[in-house]
């Protein structure tokens, strides 16, 4: 049923007399304008992009020669590569800024029709327009801001009030390009079909989500499967999970066969790193490692989850205590935030000799990032205080989930689930990081919209 147009009036407050239906978007065309004006000063301060790490540089390598990696899927990189020959890296991150600009245009739409008032909404999706580590990805060579369009798309294409098999073919088609962004992007395509399934939407429609959504992880995996043997997304799950049980495991109460003894870590519980370290660090011991590395060490993690579970438990909720920080990096980092790939930057930094040559290839000449005053410091002071804390996150998101119950919400529970899966799933899966977070924060501000909204499509 179409939702009347007129403007939800909340109680004690209604339309100032002779004020059209036209002006309530007078808030949020405003609050566009700004959120353009702050993805502008990344534009203009940091130029053409900002760069993350090793990660960056090796997107753009399979930009250039696309073949499955072992570590990510290439869906980003494939972004990179549709992109190019073209303007470059400004290109890149100009499309990306459009993509999560686009992103608050499409949610502020979808929580009007639903029957929010236009500044109830602008609210909303405020931390789409502003929080600045959203525009610190969008500035960044990662694929973390295309993930956050996708995942997000995708949702939104399903939350209409009716979802012809059309529509949910396009959205599994835009979740499974998520999965292929990042791998964690399957656990929202799996809550989307269950979600349509309990919807009763009819098997037509459920059958045209579910085709199209694993039709394109299919091609992938049987192109991986041709490049390396493995069927997969990825070559590096059982890597990842054993890197997150490296930070806690007791070898003596697993007691593992020889062939996994290798990769028992040689310090002490209390004092061993996070699990990137151990992924990533030349000490680790999965660089000893001889054979099949991915599955020694998917076999070694999960002797070591059967073994302690309570202890795997306890890692991952140690992780997810930072969610409780007000502050986004901790106070080590932000004392040296010279360094920190999670701050726009002070000083420029060249790039090294092995990842020149495949950066400038792309770029088309020099592509280190050259910081222009005084766009940048505007921006480096503003950064500051401009994002939404993790604990009113998680705080809001745990209230929508209960709001969306006790009234029935039932679309509010597929954006809240969708975000709710994208914080908890990594430190279970790898580790925490405060980018795996932020794709949250568009599905949570979704939910929280529909579970208010007067419009109810269950």
């Amino acid at each position: 049923m179409t939702a009347p147009a007129v403007d939800f009036v909340l109680p004690g407050i209604g339309r100032p007399p002779g004020q059209r239906s036209g002006g309530r978007h007078v808030p949020f065309t405003v609050a566009l304008a700004l959120g353009l004006a702050l993805r502008g000063l990344a534009m203009l301060g940091y130029r053409p992009a900002l760069f993350f790490w090793a990660d960056s540089f090796a997107y753009l390598e399979s930009a250039a020669r696309p073949v499955p990696g072992a570590f990510r899927p290439l869906g980003y990189s494939l972004f990179l590569g549709a992109l190019a020959p073209g303007p470059g890296l400004a290109l890149v991150t100009a499309v990306q800024h459009l993509m999560g600009a686009g992103l608050a245009v499409a949610a502020y739409a979808l929580l009007v029709r639903r029957g929010l008032p236009g500044w109830a909404a602008t609210a909303l999706v405020a931390p789409l327009l502003y929080d600045e580590f959203l525009i610190l990805l969008e500035h960044m060579v990662m694929a973390d801001a295309l993930f956050t369009a996708l995942v997000a798309g995708g949702v939104l294409v399903l939350l209409r009030r009716r979802v012809p098999p059309a529509a949910a073919a396009l959205a599994g088609v835009v979740l499974s390009l998520a999965a292929l962004t990042r791998t964690v992007g399957v656990v929202v395509l799996a809550l989307a079909a269950a979600r349509l399934l309990l919807r009763r939407t009819g098997w037509r429609v459920w059958g045209a989500f579910v085709v199209a959504g694993l039709a394109p992880l299919l091609a992938y995996a049987t192109w991986m499967s041709a490049t390396s043997g493995v069927f997969g997304l990825t070559r590096a799950d059982g890597l990842f999970l054993w890197a997150r049980t490296a930070t806690f495991v007791d070898c003596s109460v697993i007691r593992p066969e020889p062939r996994l003894a290798q990769l028992c870590p040689d310090t002490p519980a209390a004092s061993r790193p996070a699990p990137p370290f151990w992924l990533w660090a030349p000490w680790s011991p999965i660089k000893k490692a001889h054979g099949d590395r991915n599955a020694l060490a998917g076999r070694f993690a999960r002797a070591a989850i059967l073994a302690q579970p309570g202890d795997y438990l306890a890692a991952a909720g140690s992780d997810l205590r930072w969610l409780l920080r007000w502050e986004r990096t901790t106070n080590r980092e932000v004392a040296a935030k010279r360094t920190n790939p999670y701050w726009f930057p002070f000083e420029e930094r060249p790039l090294r000799p092995s990842v020149r040559p495949v950066t400038e290839a792309y770029e088309g000449g020099p592509a280190a990032t050259r910081i222009h005053e005084p766009y940048a410091g505007w921006l480096r002071a503003y950064q500051r205080f401009g994002y939404l804390p993790f604990p009113l996150l998680a705080l809001a998101l745990a209230g929508t989930l209960a709001l969306a119950v006790v009234r029935r919400r039932g679309d509010a529970l597929l954006p809240g689930l969708a975000a709710a899966a994208l914080i908890l799933a990594p430190p279970f899966l790898a580790g925490f990081d405060v980018r795996y977070v932020v794709p949250a924060i568009p599905l949570a501000c979704l939910a929280a919209g529909l579970a208010l909204a007067r419009d109810r499509t269950s």
